[in-house]
């Protein structure tokens, strides 16, 4: 039983991988998002806005701090689970 819900959850993770890169849009498109004001305004305001001289400490450290804080706390606690986990397989 197990079986089949893990191969029927595959082909529906699949399915809905498939439709998300059929919506995404195509390679050099100037209507891109990568490609739009934000791009400029990183590239010509970042230092007076934020201060740092390196434009990625910027985006990452001011732009996009909370979600840097948040990526930062994921890997924390998946290497704490992995330390924890190694540590418990030893005792025993």
């Amino acid at each position: 039983m197990i079986r089949i819900f893990s191969i029927v959850s595959l082909i529906l993770v699949g399915i809905v991988f498939i439709y998300v890169v059929d919506d995404m849009p195509d390679f050099g498109d100037p209507k891109n998002p990568t490609n739009n004001e934000i791009y400029e305004r990183y590239v010509n305001k970042s230092f007076e806005e934020t201060g740092a001289p390196n434009m990625v400490t910027a985006i990452l450290a001011s732009y996009r701090g909370y979600d840097t804080l948040g990526e930062t706390t994921v890997i924390f606690t998946a290497g704490m689970a992995i330390i924890l986990l190694f540590k418990r397989w030893k005792d025993e």
